[in-house]
């Protein structure tokens, strides 16, 4: 998609009870890490599920580039990899468009190698500091031979003849950080160790291992994991199935609670505890969700959650919930503006660095509506109005900027479906990016967005 293309405004209005079932698509996490680790690894490895946003869609595209054939058939992809250690310089720039996951793990997974590698995306992405994953990989020797101001893309990279291992404190909780540099570690000789204080989605670390890599980890008495991974081993490839992403369930989720008389179920639903913060956040809230056929496939608990309307109550919730669902606070923001008092949201300093600065968005969509709410420096705190009465867009209508945020549009579309006036959002193109199905899905469950 072209992010300079004619914004697609949309608008959300109350709705009627929403009813049905609902199955989300992939987890985007893994899927992009199914495209990596399938690329490199040796062998055959076999992919369904996937999610195929534009964001996954160019990790598979810049894996290509470096030397995976990546090819489906079906409902079924299948990658042959290049094997650990052997991925080619590409020709020409990898574009990753808006996909910060997708850039960040690649610039690990490529760094240590021997070449120069050029990244670059649209405008949003290329307003992002990448200098969070960069810092490490410099340690390791990895030079960073342009970059716009403040370590932004475009960015050049040039891989040392011999990547030095290194053991990295992360300083902030951040999946990509810490994945990027076990990335790095695997074109590494010697053991790269990472040292995670408050523990992160951990996809990469149980994706790695399927795949065959020596990688350890070790948790000390005070909850700090210490993970160790061997570099230039051999991975092979798998067969994977990627569940519903939880972070997706989060807006069919929160219009089931806040629509009075709704009833959902969406199936297949990720459920590893690093990304289960928003449910268990809703449940505390009041939130009727019931959780349904409890599984493990491929190594991950997956279950069908079952929504019902409920009334919501405000809480706080904790600084140390913030890295199991950090992607799910503009939807939770939504769910608090509905509920009976103060809500709370403390250690989201991570949301400042997002696809926009995602707290500033919030809070400014949040107010546009007339909802009370205080921004902090790394806190949100939202007074609900139940029922939502008097919430929503203005007589003049005036829609929610979205900076090109997929998370932005979307959860403000759901706040349309229960509030009292319509709420509308400038641009609803960059959805695509994660949740393609999302406009189609809901409205199959009943909700007025056109």
């Amino acid at each position: 998609m072209a992010h300079d293309a004619t914004p697609q405004p949309a608008t959300a209005r109350r709705s009627p009870p929403l009813s049905g079932t609902a199955r989300v698509p992939g987890d985007k996490s893994i899927s992009h890490r199914s495209f990596m680790f399938g690329g490199l690894a040796s062998g055959e490895t076999r992919i369904t599920g996937l999610l195929e946003g534009e964001d996954v869609m160019r990790t598979g595209q810049a894996m290509k580039a470096m030397g995976a054939h990546i090819e489906k058939h079906g409902d079924e992809w299948v990658i042959r990899g290049t094997g650990n250690g052997a991925l080619l310089q590409p020709e020409g720039p990898l574009d990753f468009g808006n996909a910060g996951t997708g850039s960040r793990l690649t610039m690990g997974l490529v760094g240590t190698y021997d070449m120069e590698t050029t990244f670059i995306g649209d405008a949003s992405l290329s307003s992002r500091p990448m200098g969070r994953v960069l810092e490490p990989l410099r340690q390791m020797g990895v030079q960073v031979v342009e970059a716009a101001p403040g370590d932004r893309m475009p960015i050049t990279l040039r891989g040392p003849k011999h990547a030095a291992p290194i053991t990295y404190r992360v300083p902030m909780a951040s999946a990509q950080v810490k994945s990027a540099v076990l990335l790095a570690g695997l074109n590494t000789p010697g053991i790269t160790t990472v040292i995670e204080p408050v523990m992160t989605r951990d996809h990469t670390e149980k994706m790695l291992k399927g795949f065959g890599a020596n990688l350890t980890v070790e948790t000390d008495e005070r909850g700090v994991r210490h993970i160790f991974i061997e570099g230039q081993g051999k991975l092979t490839g798998q067969v994977i199935a990627v569940p519903g992403d939880p972070s997706s369930a989060g807006f069919p989720l929160v219009a089931a609670l806040i629509v009075p008389g709704s009833d959902i179920t969406i199936e297949n639903v990720l459920m590893n505890p690093t990304r289960t913060g928003l449910l268990l956040t809703l449940q505390e809230m009041g939130g009727q969700i019931d959780i349904l056929n409890p599984r493990n496939a491929g190594g991950e608990d997956v279950a069908d959650l079952r929504v019902r309307y409920s009334e919501l109550k405000g809480v706080t919730v904790p600084a140390e919930r913030a890295p199991s669902m950090i992607d799910e606070y503009p939807v939770l923001a939504v769910a608090a503006a509905f509920a009976e008092g103060e809500t709370v949201m403390q250690g989201l300093e991570e949301l400042r660095v997002k696809e926009s600065d995602r707290l500033a968005a919030v809070a400014n969509g949040l107010k546009l509506n007339g909802v009370d709410c205080t921004e902090g420096e790394a806190s949100l705190s939202v007074r609900g109005v139940p029922g939502g009465k008097g919430l929503g867009g203005e007589p003049k209508g005036e829609a929610v900027k979205t900076h090109l945020d997929h998370r932005i549009a979307m959860s403000f579309l759901v706040m349309g479906l229960a509030s009292e006036k319509p709420v509308t959002v400038d641009d609803r193109a960059m959805i695509a990016t994660s949740f393609p199905e999302f406009m189609g899905l809901m409205t199959r469950l009943g909700a007025r967005i056109d």
